[in-house]
């Protein structure tokens, strides 16, 4: 659960008006005192992870797709042995995206 902005803000300013420790604060508003010491560095909340990937290279992936680009996820994720989700993320960060070509008939104007 992520706390509003607001709240951070109010458990920070009681926190120094008051004079209380971390602990206190934290057991003040029944919160962790880990997220009091992460309010106290940054108040806004990290919405996105900056973090690479590590089973999967990216180069063999992007040659994967190369070579069978018509293969699923599930498939990749077979060869590389990992996640479907995995090769979900790495395909987004290569910035390759898979869209059906519609085969309908054009719409009668």
């Amino acid at each position: 659960m992520t706390y509003s902005i607001d709240f951070r803000k109010k458990v920070l300013f009681v926190k120094d008006k008051e004079g209380l420790t971390i602990e206190e604060a934290a057991k003040r508003f029944d919160i962790g005192v880990a997220s009091v010491v992460r309010w106290s560095s940054r108040l806004e909340p990290c919405l996105t992870r900056n973090k690479p990937a590590l089973k999967i290279n990216m180069e063999a992936l992007a040659k994967d797709v190369e070579m069978y680009p018509d293969d699923y996820q599930y498939e990749r994720a077979a060869r590389f042995n990992v996640s479907q989700r995995g090769i979900g993320d790495a395909l987004k960060r290569l910035k390759i995206s898979y869209k059906k070509k519609s085969r309908a008939s054009k719409s009668r104007s």
